[in-house]
């Protein structure tokens, strides 16, 4: 029987196929590091944690001698590559925020956690105090959970953008702790790719075209077991147009930023997009597993049930 439980800041998740915990203080939003545990297996995720969340962006340079020079962001470097873009809202949620308010819900066979914040800094002119809120969900019978996040934004942007790591970032010494990474819009790349650092858009990024969307959305990396091929860990997702763009790269670790949004939001608008998030035996499952869900952009949860949905 699926359960959660509140210890502090820590939500306590277990189902009959996968356990979970949540932190709403300190390093914070999406599912805690190395705390996803596939029963069946015995894996665990590899990196920082699971659907993390940072900041609101836009693709256009900084202004030189702007007075937000104290918020600039930095690229041309193989941290950021040489991908322009400046910071719309801040902090970084998951480093900065220190506090998530947050809300825990049980229903039967389900049980779900509901986390949000106010961005408070904001940049060339604009007002700070957009919202975010994160929909997590788990379900009995399933070795993998539902997650979505939503932005209702408090300024008018021509382009604005959410950043967050999808399925989360993997940190590996030199490639020993996984097999491969498979990205639907690439294929399968060997861990050997990894081994020395590259930007970004050096290669495997992802920009979105809307007149040629990839069929699905699926980044995901096969970790090691006793030194043998495991389970796949996988981030999809589930609307392909939700995505602006998506990396990954080698930064001394695998980051596997994934952005959502990239388009006209105006006052009181929201924007978002919905994943699942888990263990697969193979790409195969992972993909049907997408196609049963495909289109999705939101994730309503309350005490009678939860429903993927077509809006954020």
């Amino acid at each position: 029987m699926a359960s959660i439980r509140v210890c502090g800041s820590t939500i306590l998740i277990d189902t009959d196929l996968l356990s979970a915990e949540v932190h709403t203080e300190g390093y914070v939003s999406g599912v805690f590091r190395n705390t996803l545990l596939d029963k069946t297996t015995g894996a665990r995720d590899l990196g920082f944690g699971l659907d993390i969340v940072d900041f609101l962006l836009e693709p256009l340079a900084d202004e030189p001698g702007a007075a937000e020079a104290a918020h600039e962001y930095h690229h041309g470097d193989k941290l950021h590559g040489d991908i322009p873009k400046r910071y719309v809202e801040l902090p970084q949620i998951c480093t900065k925020a220190g506090k998530l308010d947050f809300e825990v819900i049980e229903g039967d066979g389900f049980v779900a956690a509901r986390q949000w914040h106010r961005w408070s800094e904001a940049t060339y002119g604009r007002q700070a105090g957009s919202l975010w809120e994160q929909t997590i969900v788990f379900a009995d019978g399933l070795r993998h959970f539902f997650s979505a996040d939503r932005v209702t934004s408090v300024n008018a942007v021509d382009n604005l953008i959410l950043r967050i790591d999808l399925p989360g970032h993997l940190k590996h010494n030199a490639g020993a702790e996984f097999e491969q990474i498979h990205l639907s819009y690439h294929g399968n790349i060997a861990a050997a790719e990894f081994l020395e650092d590259f930007a970004p858009d050096e290669r495997f990024l992802y920009e979105r075209d809307d007149a040629h969307l990839p069929e699905r959305i699926i980044r995901a990396y096969r970790v090691k077991l006793g030194g043998a091929p495991g389970p796949w860990l996988a981030g999809m997702t589930l609307e392909p147009s939700d995505v602006y763009q998506a990396w990954c790269h080698q930064r001394g670790y695998v980051c596997f930023i994934e952005e959502i949004g990239g388009r006209r939001v105006e006052v009181g608008e929201s924007f978002g997009a919905a994943h699942i998030i888990g263990w697969f035996d193979d790409i195969a499952v992972a993909e049907a597993v997408y196609d049963e869900h495909r289109g999705a952009s939101g994730l309503r949860a309350e005490g009678d049930g939860f429903e993927l949905t077509a809006e954020p």
